[in-house]
């Protein structure tokens, strides 16, 4: 993975996290410790790719 330099967040925009766990809570837990802490559109649904890992 790159290191990020700041100038990269140097301006608002929009950003995209996908977050991948063993299980639904385990999911839910990370982005709702990611809402606590920054202006976010909620947590949202777990969604699953049928045949996929989870």
């Amino acid at each position: 993975m790159e290191p990020i330099d700041p100038i990269h967040l140097s301006e608002p925009g929009l950003v995209v996290l996908n977050i991948t766990g063993p299980d639904e809570a385990t999911v839910q837990a990370a982005a709702a410790e990611i809402t606590s802490r920054w202006a976010t559109s909620g947590t949202p649904k777990v969604r699953r790719t049928p045949g996929e890992p989870e």
